[in-house]
C-alpha cells in the first residue's frame, strides 16, 4: 500500500487547523480565505464536521471548534500520561519473563490492546497496540469481564493470574491479572502472552505469579487505587 490519502479528509482537517488563539470563531468567508478552498467546498465540509460534533455553528453563522475535539484532546492527554506509567512496567515484566507483556482495556464491547512490550529473544507472540479482539474465553477477556463487567468466573478459576492456552489461537497461551485505579475500580488487564509450548501453566509456581502480582500492584497504586485494597487483593492472590 502506498501513502496516498483521502483528499476530502485532508481538506476537512485543514479547516480545523484554521482555528487558532484569537481566531476561535470564523465565518464561512474567512475559512475559505484561510484555507484557499471554494466557499461551496468549505460549506459542505463544515456541515460534515458539524454533524460529527467537531465544529459547532452559532446562530450568527460563525463556526467554532466543537466538543468532540475536547474529548479527543483529553483522551490523548490521558493516554500520553498513562503510557509514561504503564510502558516501563510492561518493559520490565517482559524482560524478567522473556514473554510479551500487554495492557488491555474494554472498548466498544471488545478488548483493546493499548500498550505492549515485546520479548527480546526467542519465539514470541505479537499483537500491535491498537489491536482489538472479542471478549472471548481467553484469560485476558475473563479478567476484563469479571472485574470490569461483573460476570462470574468459571468454577475453579479463582486463583490469579488466570491462565488459558489456545483460547483464541491454538499456539498461544496467556496469563492475565486485573489492574485497578481510582475508587479501586478495574481499569485494565495486565497480560503475559507467548507460545503455548513455552508459556505453560506450571510457570505460575515458578515466580511468574509473584512478578505479575507485584507489577499489577505497583501499577494500581500509581493509578489511584488505595494502598489497603492493593495490599489485601494482591497479597491474597500472590
Amino acid at each position: 500500500m502506498g501513502n496516498e490519502g483521502v483528499i476530502a479528509v485532508e481538506k476537512a482537517l485543514a479547516l480545523l487547523d484554521c482555528f487558532s488563539p484569537g481566531e476561535e470563531n470564523l465565518t464561512l468567508t474567512v475559512l475559505a480565505q484561510l484555507s484557499g478552498y471554494h466557499k461551496t467546498t468549505v460549506y459542505r465540509l463544515m456541515n460534515s464536521l458539524e454533524r460529527m460534533n467537531y465544529v459547532v455553528r452559532h446562530d450568527n453563522g460563525n463556526y467554532a471548534l466543537g466538543p468532540r475535539l475536547l474529548y479527543l484532546g483529553k483522551l490523548y492527554e490521558q493516554s500520553f500520561h498513562l503510557a509514561s506509567v504503564v510502558q516501563p512496567e510492561l518493559q520490565a515484566l517482559s524482560q524478567a519473563t522473556h514473554e510479551s507483556a500487554s495492557w488491555y482495556v474494554i472498548e466498544s464491547g471488545q478488548r483493546l490492546c493499548l500498550f505492549r512490550a515485546e520479548a527480546s529473544q526467542g519465539l514470541r507472540h505479537s499483537n500491535l497496540p491498537g489491536s482489538q479482539f472479542p471478549l472471548d474465553g481467553s484469560a485476558i477477556s475473563k479478567v476484563l469481564r469479571h472485574w470490569g463487567l461483573g460476570e462470574a468466573l468459571p468454577a475453579g478459576e479463582q486463583r490469579l493470574p488466570l491462565y488459558t492456552s489456545g483460547a483464541r489461537d491454538p499456539h498461544t497461551a496467556a496469563f492475565a491479572m486485573p489492574v485497578f485505579g481510582v475508587n479501586d475500580k478495574l481499569i485494565a488487564a495486565l497480560a503475559l502472552t507467548g507460545p503455548s509450548s513455552r508459556l505453560t501453566e506450571d510457570r505460575k509456581e515458578q515466580g511468574l505469579s509473584q512478578l505479575m502480582s507485584n507489577t499489577a500492584s505497583r501499577l494500581s497504586l500509581k493509578l489511584g487505587a488505595s494502598k489497603l485494597f492493593c495490599e489485601q487483593f494482591y497479597d491474597m492472590e500472590a
